[in-house]
């Protein structure tokens, strides 16, 4: 069997992966016992490195501390020309690049530990410069409490060094934390070294015990990422220690690296429960479209009125009410914490039906900030013959006024105690007298345009006319809602997708993009016809703006296609492994 090791799925630069060894192992996992027969396989044609950079073979319990002297590991460093086993190359963040190993150890981690800033800019280097399809181990750091931001941070592989020399020295490991072992009167733990009784237990058991939680908490940390809910765990994992809760804010503070890793769509209910949360990509990068990309182009009022707790919104029981008394009259625009502004046409698009809140009824300083600071740049893109604010009093109002305030705006405001009672419903239904209703149909097409500007940006160079017009001007909608069918002079070009708020394109409609003026994502394969995937060795070139979900067409020689981007643009350009796109339509070109 080939040895490598392969991406499967992503949760920001969290990876679960396949390590292919003897027997196939998932990643993030333990690197005991897996790779202490790695050997060195350092290709004949590549210059072998010298000092911290040397091929070593990681044994279990025995990886090198950074700065070990390079004749002591090349002395551990046996070669195995007859094994197919993956070489792990150790590096430090000045000296990491693509060397031609299947894995990566950072030499300085140890060092690392405890230092936040220091530790997050070393993994965003060292990620940045080692090819995406290899495995990074950390050596001597791993821990239960820590664990799950080691790998948030883009480890997938540690060991149980540390945990199980702490275990030695007396230190019970959980995943709140350690404490000194004659201090615990019971012992938290039920695994196979915790059943001997508490006056039998011994340290050599402790340090058989933190390695047990070690692996029990990477086995949460897999299911989280499958789960696509990794970054709930770590906020909450963090509070346990300082440096964990530095570094996970750290991370938030490195928007490139992390958004690029994070996937644009998915249905994995995204939950805010601190201001933290505010700081996530997924929120960030919703604010950021609607305030840069969306337009409005129903020419009524603007109607503010707050979010509901069932989603999407238009289903609750309080949106229902509002619907009628706005009755087609008005623009409805929903305010929210944490994601900010929420147009009704993108009331289905991720993150906006997939996200929870914390509910107290009052709002922190941290988000009236953010969603007056989101509000205001709303209103400065957007103008509207008039303006309502249908919210109660409160963080709502105060959000409201604060942002008008900064757009130069003003609003009238509709509620006395509460936006469903009658006399509220009558002073909306007041404020939109004289309008006229625009049809249904109108509301659907617009619909379609803000999720295409949403999606795919602005369209021109001068950036004056929005994606949504250039791809579907003149447009017919079809099927019951959602689950709208987009069609144009007879030919389809897209569906609306219920569950993520985005299109999927036909081959007409991904033709359509191709040629138009919005920024197309484009990734070019080699002289063959995708079956139903594109694997990465495929792709000759890629959209650096890719993002995991993203909508793509596909161009080759022999074939054209549309599908779903499976990693981002630069992994598919430096991956030699993996699924690059998911292929929904393809054709085979003429030869």
């Amino acid at each position: 069997m080939t040895d490598y090791f392969e991406v499967h799925e992503r949760d920001g630069p969290a990876r679960l992966g396949e390590l292919r060894l003897a027997e196939s192992v998932r990643t993030p996992a333990l690197a005991d016992g897996y790779v202490e027969d790695a050997g060195s396989l350092w290709p004949e044609d590549r210059e072998r490195p010298e000092g911290d950079e040397a091929v070593l073979t990681v044994l279990p319990h025995r990886a090198f501390p950074a700065g070990t002297a390079p004749e002591v590991q090349e002395a551990f460093a046996v070669d195995y020309p007859d094994v197919d086993f993956p070489s792990a190359a150790v590096i430090s963040r000045e000296t990491a690049g693509d060397h031609g190993a299947d894995a990566y150890v950072l030499s300085e981690a140890p060092g690392l530990r405890g230092h936040a800033r220091a530790f997050v800019e070393a993994m965003v280097d060292v990620r940045g410069a080692i090819p995406p399809d290899t495995a990074l181990l950390l050596s001597g750091v791993a821990t239960p409490a820590n664990v799950a931001t080691l790998c948030y941070a883009g480890a997938d592989l540690v060991d149980s060094n540390r945990a199980y020399v702490r275990g030695l020295e007396g230190f019970y490991q959980t995943t709140d934390g350690e404490a000194f072992l004659e201090d615990l009167t019971e012992l938290p733990c039920a695994c196979p070294a915790c059943r001997t009784p508490r006056g039998s237990f011994t340290r050599e058991d402790c340090a058989e015990h933190n390695v047990n939680a070690l692996r029990a908490a990477l086995a949460t940390v897999r299911e989280r990422i499958r789960a696509g809910r990794l970054r709930d765990y770590v906020e909450g994992q963090a509070r346990h220690g300082a440096w964990l809760t530095a570094t996970f804010r750290r991370l938030d503070g490195q928007y490139g690296y992390v958004e690029e890793r994070t996937p644009v769509v998915r249905r994995a209910e995204l939950l805010a429960a601190s201001d933290d949360s505010l700081r996530r990509v997924e929120i960030q990068r919703f604010a950021d479209r609607v305030t840069t990309r969306y337009r409005n182009r129903f020419q009524r009022p603007l109607v503010l009125v707050p979010c509901s707790a069932r989603k999407p919104y238009g289903e609750s029981q309080s949106h229902g009410q509002f619907h009628e008394a706005i009755g087609y009259r008005a623009h409805k625009v929903s305010m929210t914490s944490p994601i900010g502004v929420v147009p009704q046409e993108l009331e289905l698009t991720y993150p906006a039906q997939h996200y929870d809140s914390v509910v107290t009824g009052r709002w922190t300083e941290t988000e009236i900030e953010f969603v007056a600071s989101v509000l205001a740049r709303y209103l400065e893109r957007n103008d509207y013959p008039y303006r309502v604010a249908h919210v109660p009093p409160g963080g709502y109002v105060d959000i409201v006024e604060r942002a008008a305030e900064r757009a130069g705006v003003e609003f009238e405001f509709t509620v006395e105690d509460h936006p469903t009672t009658d006399e509220s419903l009558a002073a909306l239904r007041s404020a939109l007298d004289g309008e006229s209703a625009y049809r249904k149909r109108t509301r659907e097409h617009n619909t379609v345009r803000a999720i295409a500007d949403y999606q795919f940006g602005e369209a021109g160079a001068d950036a004056e006319t929005a994606a949504g017009d250039a791809l579907f001007d003149h447009i017919r909608t079809g099927g019951r809602w959602p689950s709208l069918r987009i069609n144009r002079e007879g030919e389809q070009l897209a569906t609306l997708v219920p569950q993520y708020g985005t299109l999927a394109l036909t081959l007409a409609g991904g033709r359509r993009w191709a040629e138009s003026d919005a920024p197309t994502k484009r990734v070019e394969i080699d002289g063959f016809v995708p079956q139903g995937s594109v694997l990465a060795p495929g792709v000759l070139d890629a959209s650096e703006s890719i993002r995991v979900g993203d909508e793509v067409v596909v161009s080759g020689p022999r074939a054209f296609a549309v599908g779903r981007a499976a990693m981002s643009g630069d992994e598919m350009i430096r991956s030699t492994r993996g699924v690059a796109v998911e292929v929904r339509h393809v054709e085979e070109r003429d030869r």
